[in-house]
């Protein structure tokens, strides 16, 4: 089981979703940055289920314990390692999962794929609490980030069930610290107060039927410089569209105007130049910031969509694979009727998690072209 990603900066998850601990061991980040704690607490609060129906009741504190590579409040060099004991599980949830898979989730595949021998309380290692040490990560970077560019993330929930929020504009003017202070203090990450009260009404509703609702989250970024990402391989796109989909539930990612391409024209699609206070921008912003895999300077946009979570009280088909015959399964145990209200900060964060990468390749690749000069 791999659970490695990065080759200027590493990041290893460990842990199982009930077992004592889980976390993340970071390798190669700069020594002598001295993160704010206050601002990574902030950062994990904001992934903590809420107070209403719409999310579950398993209420996990947490708190982080870095463990190795800070020292005198600064990082030393060294590997860092963030620990996040697990506190409330209730695994006798879940004993008949690996008899009865749920549907589309990955009890099936996880079972066949490790011979059975994988950890099914919680979902183990696929499970979503695993985004907590994600979230640690990428509220690092994006401290990184920040202070040595100036570049902001913000994130909210563009769309869940058949509810819309206002959408951050093509200039991504609102992607502001004002606006990053107001929505962590919202009950739900919507720009729109209307939105919050229309989607309580219909978790609620969702929650009472015993059913989950899938959503989407879109994700400004401003103050990129010109030239991070490389063609082909190592493009921001492919990049960040690795990571994205390394969050649980989700099932597209979009770039820009996304699936909206498909119903335009080249004269309406392409993004026209201009001068403007003697810097290169454009007219729109269709491509969200990115041209040829590289950031064009632009602020970047990208949207995912999650599923509904798999894990629902409603009866539903599936299997008993020790006796091998047509069965039925209803879930029971905590778990949110959407995914898509508390995954804002988790897409946030391997947003900069991407984005701390790109910075890194560009900074190695600038580097050898200096040394050969």
């Amino acid at each position: 089981m791999r659970s490695t990603w990065g080759r200027a900066i590493q990041y290893s998850l460990f842990g199982e979703s009930h077992g004592p601990a889980i976390g993340i061991t970071i390798h190669h980040l700069p020594a002598g940055f001295r993160p704010d704690l206050d601002k990574l607490k902030a950062a994990m609060a904001r992934r903590k289920p809420g107070t209403g129906v719409y999310a579950t009741k398993r209420s996990e504190k947490d708190e982080f314990e870095i463990v190795s590579g800070f020292y005198q409040e600064a990082l030393t060099g060294a590997p860092l390692t963030a620990l996040f004991r697990n506190e409330d599980t209730r695994s006798s949830d879940y004993e008949s999962l690996k008899r009865f898979p749920r549907p589309s989730h990955a009890d099936f595949s996880a079972n066949e794929k490790y011979h059975g021998f994988n950890d099914p309380r919680g979902s183990g290692h696929f499970s979503g609490r695993l985004t907590a040490p994600l979230v640690f990560a990428g509220a690092l970077a994006a401290q990184i980030l920040e202070s040595e560019h100036g570049i902001r993330i913000l994130g909210h929930v563009a769309q869940v069930g058949d509810i819309f929020d206002a959408g951050i504009d093509e200039m991504a003017s609102q992607v502001t610290q004002a606006n990053q202070m107001a929505l962590a203090q919202k009950e739900m990450p919507f720009f729109s107060d209307e939105a919050i009260e229309q989607a309580k009404t219909m978790l609620a509703k969702a929650h009472e039927e015993g059913d989950s609702v899938g959503g989407s989250i879109e994700i400004g970024v401003t103050g990129l410089p010109v030239g991070w990402g490389d063609p082909v391989f190592e493009g921001i796109e492919s990049l960040l569209g690795q990571l994205l989909f390394s969050v649980p539930a989700v099932k597209a990612v979009e770039f820009g105007a996304g699936t909206a391409f498909a119903g335009m024209r080249g004269s309406k699609s392409n993004d026209p130049w201009r001068m403007e206070d003697d810097k290169v921008v454009s007219e729109t912003n269709h491509s969200g910031g990115i041209n040829g895999g590289i950031t064009n300077g632009m602020p970047m946009r990208l949207k995912v969509t999650f599923r509904p979570a798999s894990s629902i009280a409603l009866t539903q088909q599936t299997v008993d694979l020790r006796e091998h015959v047509n069965a039925e399964l209803s879930v029971t145990g905590r778990h949110d009727p959407t995914i898509v209200v508390r995954a804002v900060p988790v897409v946030e964060a391997v947003t900069a998690i991407g984005l701390l990468e790109a910075k890194a390749n560009a900074a190695e690749l600038l580097g050898q072209f200096q040394k050969n000069k």
